[in-house]
């Protein structure tokens, strides 16, 4: 069953956040947008490069008004040291968020149950709750958060604009579509 359009469902743990271990649960992600992106675990290999991928692009997703979670399935004291000892990692200004009961994983369609681990998974989600996009992938390919950026912006763009659709390869000011009857086989 697809997550998309259905609300994220409660969930209560701890991460580390600028030198501090807060509670998140499911309200901590209503009343603007979130991405949250699943790895598989701290201190691996690709993971760090993602981390740093999202911190250099922080400051776009701050303008969008939107956080970022990256989520593994290890304890928070884990990403402290994570934070602490990883010069990738270290640049998260954003919640490294723990998943040892496997909560997260589980309700996101990510976890690996054979291997206690996450899949890639990224997901934004709208102010409401609602999962606006999902992508899920193996675990030794790494994503680029400029598309994750870029689905974000389509999905802020269609929330505004009811109505409206983005097309393929669709970035923030290219023409959108109205789906009208006239439209059809004509595109």
């Amino acid at each position: 069953m697809s997550l998309i359009n259905t609300q994220v469902q409660p969930f209560k743990t701890e991460a580390f956040h600028n030198g501090k271990f807060v509670t998140l649960t499911e309200e901590s992600l209503k009343g603007k947008w979130s991405v949250l992106i699943f790895m598989p675990a701290a201190f691996t290999f690709n993971c760090p490069t993602e981390v740093e991928d999202a911190a250099d692009n922080y400051a776009e997703f701050q303008k969008l008004e939107t956080e970022v979670y990256i989520v593994t399935t290890d304890t928070h004291f884990s990403h402290k040291v994570w934070h602490e000892t990883s010069p990738a990692v270290g640049k998260a200004k954003f919640p490294l968020v723990g998943d040892p009961t496997h909560t997260l994983t589980n309700a996101f369609g990510v976890h690996i149950p054979e291997e206690g681990l996450a899949l890639r998974g990224t997901f934004v989600i709208n102010p409401e709750g609602v999962i606006k996009t999902a992508e899920i992938h193996s675990n030794e390919i790494a994503r680029d958060v400029k598309e994750t950026l870029r689905k974000l912006k389509a999905a802020q763009y269609t929330a505004k604009n009811p109505g409206q659709v983005c097309p393929a390869k669709w970035n923030e000011g290219a023409k959108t579509i109205a789906p009208s009857l006239d439209l059809v086989g004509k595109i």
